[in-house]
């Protein structure tokens, strides 16, 4: 049945008008029997019908960008044949000859005035003048963190990632994994290689650093960034220079490496690049209770040792170093040395004649209860340092013998902290429940600022980026599993506060005076106490003379009296 419905071309585009009409037929088709006998009749006839669409499920993933650091040569070029760049003579002829081109003069002449112009704009308009002075409260938004990369050991052996040191200029991780666990089952098989991190790439390391056996500490050198020093768990220490790769693409092998008869007996603790005119030397430490001071250059046999002994002239109690410091801005000769006795140690090598420069802090309440896992100074005020160990951190000065701030003892034990670069009173602390704690010590000294979970596995090791633009911001924490977690603070974390340097260091000054004072009232309950026992011990001694005196008259007097009576018996 087809109908026929036809419209001017003239009506197009026209609103329909429906009318009421009567009802036509168009068309009627009638039953009949007719066809039946080109059908089979089903009975009964079943139908399934399912209104359900029908969907397809798919996967779809992008490639995976592989990135790669090149390096490019650059040759100056642009100079003929017949001239030697190298030589400045034939420069400099060439140079004259060129200058008296007259096409040279009149390009000249041409871009003279209008780079003239545009440095005299520059001069007259800062471009990057400040209008407005904004004076930001960072503490009117709660502090937080967010986590932005992972770092994944490549290792199928399970190690825990021992330190994390970042690049001078930043941007890339150092990071050293080992397993320091005595008598444990992975030592047998244990890899030995730590790795360099780009913190843009956490695919891949960049550079895979080889080495005998497993690295305990990694540090990088501020004069030379290309170049590291590490400390191994067999005591010995290797230096890297990262333009010598000596090894694979991607792997770089030790320039040099001490010998194991010639090291420390301990797995290495800590070390750090010493201030010298060479730029080679670096010192060592160890929980064999031994400094060493090595030349990388030749690392047959170090340059100079210290034994870290109770009473610093070499016949007392030998300390197991666990953790060192040393800041150029603090004196090219200080160090802090912090050990497994939790005691702290002061070396200064310009008073070695006296007690080999060591000098011992509280021995008694204040000392840790356990090794001190980190000693640092103050980055801001130098005289004042933070260690931290058991299940406290306590901040000192190097005028007093014992803590000037102890932090409330936590449910778990700490392993690891640092200072904020850019925030005098801020530091942070790890701790072996997996939780990043940071304390403002302006702000308060008996409560945590703020606290991240980072892991659900013990953190082992942290590092802040602070010599870059905007440093103090990426803070990375290192955990037993090997990996390394990458966050980023708020800028209330990061930034300096106005006025936070002197009120943090006003600080610092009462609190020393407070523990001055105690420590002169406590000399003066001693000195009273020993006056006291002192005095009761001429009293009881002038008592026991008048009985002794007594004694002796109660003698004589029976002596007489017996004689007297045997002389008048004889009478």
């Amino acid at each position: 049945v087809a109908f026929v419905y036809t419209k001017k071309r003239s009506e197009f585009g026209k609103h329909c008008k429906f009318t009421n009409g009567e009802t036509q037929i168009l068309e009627s088709i009638l039953p009949t029997d007719i066809y039946d006998e080109n059908y089979l009749q089903r009975n009964p006839v079943v139908t399934g019908i399912d209104t359900t669409p029908y969907y397809s499920e798919t996967e779809v993933n992008t490639e995976r960008v592989v990135m790669k650091n090149t390096s490019m040569q650059h040759i100056e070029g642009g100079w003929p044949k017949d001239v030697d760049f190298t030589e400045q003579s034939d420069v400099k002829r060439y140079r004259k000859k060129v200058e008296k081109d007259e096409d040279y003069q009149y390009a000249m002449k041409t871009l003279v005035p209008m780079v003239e112009r545009c440095m005299k704009q520059n001069n007259t308009v800062n471009i990057y003048e400040e209008y407005f002075d904004y004076e930001t409260k960072h503490y009117s938004e709660p502090p937080f963190a967010m986590g932005l990369a992972v770092f994944r050991d490549p290792s199928p052996v399970t190690r825990s990632a021992t330190s994390v040191n970042w690049h001078p200029d930043g941007g890339k991780l150092a990071v050293s994994y080992a397993v320091k666990t005595f008598q444990d089952e992975r030592l047998s098989k244990m890899p030995s290689s730590s790795y360099i991190w780009d913190v843009t790439n956490s695919n891949k390391p960049i550079v895979e650093l080889i080495s005998s056996s497993p690295l305990t500490c990694l540090r990088y050198n501020h004069k030379s960034s290309d170049t590291l020093v590490g400390g191994s768990y067999n005591g010995t220490i290797s230096y890297y220079d990262l333009r010598k790769p000596n090894g694979p693409a991607g792997k770089c092998r030790p320039t040099e490496c001490s010998l194991v008869e010639k090291s420390h007996h301990d797995p290495v603790s800590d070390v750090f690049w010493v201030s010298s005119k060479t730029g080679h030397q670096c010192v060592s430490l160890s929980t064999d209770g031994t400094m060493l001071w090595w030349d990388t250059r030749k690392l047959d046999e170090p340059i100079d040792s210290l034994i870290l002994d109770a009473d610093g002239k070499g016949g007392g109690m030998r300390l197991g170093g666990s953790s060192m410091e040393y800041s150029t801005e603090a004196g090219p000769t200080k160090f802090l040395i912090g050990t497994e006795q939790g005691i702290v140690m002061s070396v200064n090598l310009r008073n070695k004649k006296t007690n080999n420069g060591i000098t011992i802090f509280d021995t008694g309440a204040g000392k840790h209860h356990g090794p001190i896992r980190t000693i640092q100074r103050n980055p801001t005020h130098n005289k004042y340092f933070v260690t931290v160990g058991d299940w406290s951190a306590r901040i000192w000065s190097e005028d007093m013998k014992t803590p000037i701030i102890t932090t409330p003892y936590q449910s778990s034990v700490m392993t690891s902290g640092c200072w904020s670069p850019t925030r005098a009173g801020l530091f942070y602390i790890t701790r072996s429940d997996g939780v990043l704690d940071i304390w403002d010590i302006g702000h308060s000294q008996n409560e945590v600022a703020y606290s991240h979970k980072v892991s659900d596995t013990s953190l082992s090791s942290i590092s802040i980026e602070g010599n870059s633009q905007g440093g103090g911001k990426l803070v990375a924490v290192g955990d037993a599993n090997g990996i390394v977690s990458l966050l980023e603070v708020c800028d209330s974390l990061a930034q300096p506060q106005p006025n936070e340097k002197s009120s943090v260091n006003a600080i610092f000054e009462r609190e020393s005076k407070r523990e001055k004072n105690l420590e002169v009232r406590e000399r003066e309950m001693k000195r009273a106490k020993a006056q006291e026992e002192e005095r009761r011990k001429r009293e009881e001694d002038r008592s026991e003379d008048d009985a002794d005196d007594n004694e002796s008259e109660m003698l004589r007097r029976l002596e007489e009296d017996f004689f007297a009576a045997i002389k008048s018996e004889n009478d």
